[in-house]
Parts: C-alpha cells; structure tokens; sequence
C-alpha cells in the first residue's frame, strides 16, 4: 500500500438524500482503511453510511434549501467545520452538486481545504447534459443524437423524428426538486409523455433533452473511472463492464466486472486531455452494435458510485490516488486486475428476480468486493438492510393503494377512447 499522509484528514460530502449511495461508504472505508482520518458532511445522522466504524464525525448538510442557495450554505458550514479540523482537509464531493458546489467556492476554501484545480466552468461544461452533447460534437465523440426542445410541439415533433421510445433527460439533474417524482433521465415512449414532460420544465429548473436509444444488449454498458492528478496524467484510472443494473438496461451498476477495453481507454484518455480536466471523473459508454462505436452517454465529475471496482492489488482506487496528489505524495502506477468483481446488494438482488436468467459475461473471474458487506465494517450493511426493507414496504403500500382506488379501477374497466388526430408535428417522417 502507498505510504499516506494522514495528519492529513478527509471530508466526505455528500448533498443528494440518497441513503442507499455506496458510494459514500466506499470513499471512507478507503481513506479509513488507510489511516486517513475520516469526516462526513450527508444528509442525516443515521444514512446508513454514517455508521461506518471509518467515519469519525457526521454533521448534516445544510437545512432545505433551493439548489441554487445550497452552494453559498456548503461553504459557510465547512468553513466552520474546518476550525475543528486539522487543515488543510481534503474535500471529496460525492455527487454533481457537491462538486459544483465546492468549485463555484474553490476560492473561499483553497486556505483550509485541498481540491482540484478545477473550475465551476469547467465542470459545468461536462456535468450539464446538453453542454456535454455540445463537447462531444465539437470533439467529434461518438454520442446518442440530442435535441433541445424550444416548446412541448416542438418536442413532440423531434420525439417522433428521432423515433420512439426516446431518452429523456434534464440538463442540470441536480436542480429537481425533491418529492417532485422527477426523474434524471427516463424513457418517453409516447407524444404525450413527451409533451407533459416538456411542460414540467420550470419546475425542473433546467432543460429538457431528447436523446435517440442506443439498443440496449447483454455486454454494451461499460464505464471508465480514473483520477486525472494535477499534471493532467490520468491515474488510478480503469474500464469496466456492467454485468447487471438496475433498472435493468439502463440504471445503475448492480454488478460491476473489470475489464479491459483499450477502445473505452483511449477515448477516455483523450477526452480529459481536450478538456483539461483536474480531479475524479466517471465516464459512462454504450456500444452501438450497429456502427461498433462507444457513445459516451455521461460525464459525472466526481467518482462513481462503484469506483471500489478498481482497487488494485495494492489498494489504489481514484480517491486514494487524489488524497495521495494533493498531499504531495507520488501516485504509483495503477496494476490491472481483470476479472475483479463488484456488487451492489440490494440492487443485484432487485436485477436478479426480474432477470433471474440472464447469463454472466465471459471473460475472467476475480475476487469480488460487496458494497455494503464488509466484515471489519458490519453496521452499515445492517442499517442498509433496514432501510431498505422500509423503502420496499412504503413503494409496495403506495402502489397497492394506487391499485385499489376506485379512480384506478375506472381507469382499467374504460374502453379506449378513439386515438385524437395527429398534429402535423407527429406526422412528421422519421429521420
């Protein structure tokens, strides 16, 4: 293992209230493990997370505020947390608006804490989904057709053109506001999906993009994770296959394998070269069979919630490789591990009982590491395990109300009205 400084203590943070985010857990089990003294900024007290017997202190992130005033609110709360603190700390972002957040106040903060030479801009230019579309356009990179609706016709009419069912994204997803019921990114498979997802766009609070489905298919879901240090060179970075998410073909990693792909290798090493880019990324790819291209589908800047996937042999993973660059310590080279697995628990088993027969993916098998199971580290895995049975409960409550409502047995006895004419819009010829 690389020697670490650790007077140097960590800050985990983390503003999206997800408790299930593994991701967290794995980010202070790795510093933990290392000696690094782990602190966390999340959403509550009890996130199972925060159970970890790595995580020293937990303060909660600011109060209910709108996405805009939250950035202002991180700064002063970890500016106060740094007087208690031996500085400077290093700060790890865990999700699109804490990292933003930390960029829009890299100045305030650069006294007490170490980050990335990383502009708001900058990430702003690969976390903001048509931004993204336009880089990928001006790199010439392979990525899925988008369009930017102007109005809910005009949606309906690039819908169509680009064929049904389309992907459905929001721009800046960390502006939704929670208990909204909207989604990152989803599946329209009609005009009128489309046109009443176009008219939530000022709730939503950024742009609405209509991207072209990529087929999805046993083998085509991979994503890169690396560490670009503070000359540029990419470190600790590795490709990886999904073999099971959740939902299945299009969400998360459920179960992870790594693997090599020199093609997902080099496009990711000459992205962050065109880019500049300093700090943890998480690429996402899919590969279109019929033109045997990757199309990068997401740029998330800050690291994936799997990045435990790539611990080599001697522990090195991105979060290591970033506490070690700006400590001043040499990031050692990055050893392969083709074959190393990682699970999603709670997830795999939700992919498993809705495709209990999907067959493995070939190629080598290693050692597999469980996102919440770790036998140093018991707590979290137990307080998952509860949550995640009242989550289950309440979802399985809710639609079995929505089911015995007389509103939902009307619905299900009518007969279909005849289809309503279509506009000249939705008669427009596919492209």
């Amino acid at each position: 293992m690389p020697v670490f400084d650790t007077r140097v203590p960590a800050v985990l943070v983390r503003l999206d209230r997800n408790p299930f985010h593994h991701g967290t857990l794995g980010a202070a089990r790795s510093l933990g493990r290392a000696g690094v003294p782990v602190h966390a900024v999340l959403e509550s007290l009890t996130t199972p997370a925060a159970r970890s017997r790595y995580v020293r202190t937990v303060h909660t992130r600011p109060a209910p505020l709108s996405p805009s005033a939250l950035p202002a609110a991180l700064a002063d709360l970890l500016l106060r947390l740094s007087t208690d603190l031996a500085t400077p700390a290093l700060l790890v972002p865990l999700d699109d608006l804490g990292a933003l957040a930390l960029a829009e106040h890299r100045a305030e903060l650069t006294d007490r804490y170490l980050l990335p030479d990383q502009s708001a801009d900058r990430l702003a230019r690969v976390a903001d989904k048509a931004e993204l579309a336009e880089t990928c356009r001006a790199l010439s990179l392979p990525h899925p057709p988008t369009e930017l609706p102007e109005s809910a016709d005009e949606a309906a009419a690039m819908a169509w053109a680009l064929g049904l069912p389309v992907v459905a994204k929001w721009s800046r997803p960390w502006l939704l506001p929670p208990g909204s019921g909207l989604r990152s990114t989803s599946i329209a498979r009609s005009l009128p999906e489309v046109r009443a997802l176009y008219a939530r766009t000022p709730e939503a609070g950024s742009r609405l993009l209509l991207q072209g489905l990529l087929p999805p298919g046993r083998d085509l879901d991979w994503f890169f994770h690396g560490y670009a240090d503070s000359a540029g060179r990419v470190a600790a970075g590795a490709a990886g296959r999904k073999e099971r998410s959740w939902p299945e073909g299009a969400g998360l990693t459920a179960v992870g394998r790594w693997t090599a792909n020199p093609v997902v290798e080099r496009m990711a090493g000459e992205l962050l070269a065109a880019l500049g880019y300093r700090g943890v990324f998480d690429l996402d790819f899919r590969l279109d069979r019929a033109t045997g291209a990757y199309h990068l589908l997401d740029f998330n800047p800050r690291p994936g919630a799997q990045f435990r996937l790539f611990a080599d042999p001697d522990g090195l993973d991105v979060v290591r490789a970033m506490h070690l660059d700006l400590t001043g310590r040499t990031v050692p080279a990055h050893s392969p591990s083709y074959g190393r697995g990682f699970v999603v628990e709670n997830y795999a088993a939700l992919s498993v009982l809705t495709s209990p027969g999907r067959r493995r993916a070939d190629g080598p098998r290693g050692r597999t590491e469980t996102a919440w199971f770790a036998a140093d580290d018991l707590a979290p895995a137990l307080a998952m395990a509860g949550t995640w049975l009242l989550h289950v409960l309440r979802k399985g409550l809710v639609t079995l109300r929505r089911r015995l409502s007389p509103s939902h047995r009307r619905r299900v006895a009518a007969v279909p009205s005849p289809p309503a004419a279509r506009t000249a819009s939705d008669r427009m010829t596919r492209r």
